[in-house]
């Protein structure tokens, strides 16, 4: 089984979708999980009943929203991988330095504790600058697995950076081999 965990960067939950629904179409059993945020939130892109109404016709399953109900994905219910999809830099950050105050960062935490591939499709504009650092700390853990990403407009938001979410198949592939897919920077 999977967990696929949906954080802010609402205007990439569209391609989060669709990459969740491939999945599916491949045979994946998913366990959907949503941050607190994502869970309550509505925006211009949609709102929060919407989202998780989608997410859980698509896994046919309720969706993990809470600290409690995350915590047992590690030792009692284990995920062959967890995929944040999308991450944004605030999650990155608590991921990289222990912080687990959300549904996702605990989901993450008690995933990690099983050695088993953590796949991050980052969404954040501030990668380049403050979310540097964090960058490079979770590169250096084992099994966290980065998708491909690239700037989506370096003149008007030069630290920005975007997964290419139409790799995160092959980068689940890849992790699922132990190894990063490709270059990390398109």
């Amino acid at each position: 089984m999977l967990g696929y965990a949906f954080c802010g960067s609402f205007c990439t939950h569209s391609q989060a979708l669709n990459e969740l629904k491939g999945l599916i179409d491949m045979g994946y059993d998913v366990l959907p999980i949503m941050s607190e945020t994502v869970w309550t939130t509505d925006t211009r892109f949609g709102t929060a009943k919407e989202l998780r109404e989608r997410v859980e016709e698509l896994c046919g399953r309720s969706i993990v929203h809470t600290v409690v109900d995350a915590e047992p994905l590690g030792p009692k219910q284990p995920l062959d991988a967890l995929l944040i999809s999308p991450c944004t830099g605030n999650t990155l950050a608590k991921i990289a330095n222990g912080i687990t105050d959300t549904a996702v960062c605990m989901a993450a935490k008690a995933h990690l504790r099983r050695d088993r591939p953590l796949v991050i499709t980052l969404a954040s504009n501030d990668a380049l600058s403050a979310n540097l650092q964090n960058i490079a700390k979770l590169l250096s853990r084992k099994h966290v697995y980065f998708v491909p990403m690239n700037q989506d407009d370096p003149e008007k938001k030069p630290h920005s950076l975007v997964a290419d979410f139409s790799l995160l198949y092959p980068t689940l592939h890849a992790a699922f081999e132990g190894r990063q897919f490709r270059r990390l920077f398109q």
